[in-house]
C-alpha cells in the first residue's frame, strides 16, 4: 500500500466513524497522545520498563508495539495533513529539500 491508498483509507475510515469531522485542534491532540505512546515504547526499548501491573514484555513484543505506535503516529500526521489540505507527498518532498540546501546537498 503506498501513502496516497493509505490515507484515502483511514480519511474513508474515520469518517465512518464520524471521527474525521473533528476540529485539526482535537486532531492535534490526537497526535501528542500517540507520540507520548510512542515515546514510551522507545522508553521500553531503549532504557527498559519495571512496572509491576504489566507482564514482561519478550524484544518481539516491544518491537511489535513500537511499530505500531510509529504507524499511529503517522496516521494522525496523516489525517491532520488531509484535514489541513496538505499533500502528504509534498511533505516529503519539502522534508528532503530543506535538509539539502540547510546541509549543501545535491
Amino acid at each position: 500500500m503506498d501513502l496516497d491508498s493509505h490515507q484515502q483509507w483511514l480519511i474513508d475510515f474515520y469518517q465512518q466513524r464520524g471521527w474525521y469531522e473533528l476540529s485539526p485542534f482535537i486532531r492535534l491532540n490526537f497526535l501528542t497522545e500517540e507520540v507520548g505512546e510512542l515515546s514510551r515504547a522507545v522508553r521500553a526499548i531503549k532504557l527498559g520498563r519495571d512496572h509491576p501491573g504489566e507482564p514482561i514484555a519478550t524484544p518481539a513484543d516491544l518491537q511489535a508495539n513500537l511499530e505500531e505506535e510509529l504507524a499511529d503516529v503517522l496516521d494522525q500526521v496523516l489525517v491532520m495533513s488531509a484535514k489541513m489540505d496538505v499533500d502528504p507527498q509534498q511533505l516529503l518532498t519539502a522534508s528532503e529539500a530543506k535538509l539539502k540546501a540547510r546541509f549543501h546537498i545535491n
